[in-house]
C-alpha cells in the first residue's frame, strides 16, 4: 500500500514538472521589441553622458583634474 502511494505521488510530481518545464521553457528570454527598446535606452543614455562630459564644465573640470595628477613630483 505505501509503495503504491509513493509511486503515485512520485508520477503525479514528474508529472507536474514536465508541464511546468515546457510552460516555462518557452519564454527564454527578452523578445525582439524588449531587445529593441533596450538598445534605444542605451543609446540614449550614451548620448546623455556624451553630451555631459563634452560640456565646458565638465570639460574643464576634467582638464583640471587630469593636470593635477600629471604634475605630481617624483
Amino acid at each position: 500500500m505505501r509503495k503504491l502511494l509513493r509511486d503515485r505521488i512520485k508520477r503525479l510530481r514528474n508529472q507536474l514538472g514536465e508541464r511546468l518545464g515546457r510552460r516555462m521553457g518557452s519564454d527564454a528570454g527578452m523578445t525582439t521589441a524588449e531587445y529593441a527598446m533596450g538598445t534605444i535606452a542605451a543609446c540614449a543614455f550614451a548620448a546623455l553622458l556624451y553630451k555631459i562630459i563634452n560640456s565646458g564644465a565638465v570639460s574643464g573640470a576634467l582638464e583640471s583634474v587630469i593636470g593635477k595628477a600629471l604634475d605630481v613630483p617624483f
